[in-house]
């Protein structure tokens, strides 16, 4: 399991933009030589956990239970196959290119060394938007990729230090339930009623989806 690449993104203009004066950081490019990670601070002040990453839309983006968003190249290379199209490392707006790692596969709260320094935590799944869907330039992106349930990793920062491509990839730790990341995806978009399973995951999961959680369960029982 490996790093394949570091994508970083500057705030740009874009049409499909629904941040902040028109501007996103969603096209994120590979980058040569080590980047700082560390937590960036709370949800709505702080951005992306990667030093020279671009968020602009802080109240739906980036902050602590954000602040690393991993992707798999065998579902970007599914992706491929699919839309008959070069999809880049960081196509999909990914800090993180990985090789080896199942991302939507990994339990909430899984921890992951990267390099020899940092140790990321997963939190929660990808939702997609209109500024993703305006980034790729599919008719129906939103729809495409909530059904197909993939949606790569957001993680929080444990322990910074510095990544670079071809880092390695340790899982460290792996918590003793069974809710993944891609279990967690289906409950917030497709399938609700998942949505009290989620609580096995505990304050690993990323508050806001444990609040809804728990919200539910006391509404409509487990």
């Amino acid at each position: 399991m490996k790093l394949l690449s570091v994508n970083l993104g500057r705030a740009e203009a874009a049409p499909y933009a629904d941040g902040p004066g028109g501007v996103t950081g969603i096209d994120k490019r590979p980058v040569d030589g080590p980047v700082r990670v560390s937590a960036p601070g709370p949800k709505g002040v702080g951005g992306s956990g990667l030093a020279g990453d671009a968020v602009c839309k802080l109240e739906h983006h980036g902050g602590d239970d954000q602040a690393v968003y991993a992707m798999a190249r065998e579902d970007l290379d599914e992706w491929e196959r699919e839309l008959g199209r070069t999809l880049a490392d960081g196509a999909f707006g990914e800090n993180l290119t990985t090789s080896g790692l199942d991302v939507s596969g990994a339990l909430i709260g899984e921890r992951w060394r990267v390099g020899p320094e940092v140790v990321l935590e997963v939190t929660s799944g990808r939702i997609p938007c209109r500024t993703f869907q305006g980034h790729l330039g599919e008719k129906g992106w939103v729809k495409r990729f909530t059904q197909r349930g993939a949606p790569g990793a957001y993680l929080r920062v444990i322990v910074p230090g510095e990544i670079r491509a071809g880092d390695a990839v340790e899982i460290v730790h792996r918590p003793g339930h069974d809710v993944t990341v891609a279990l967690q995806f289906r409950a917030v978009t497709t399938e609700r009623t998942l949505l009290p399973r989620l609580l096995a995951a505990g304050e690993a999961l990323h508050p806001e989806l444990l609040r809804t959680a728990r919200e539910y369960e006391e509404k409509y029982g487990a």
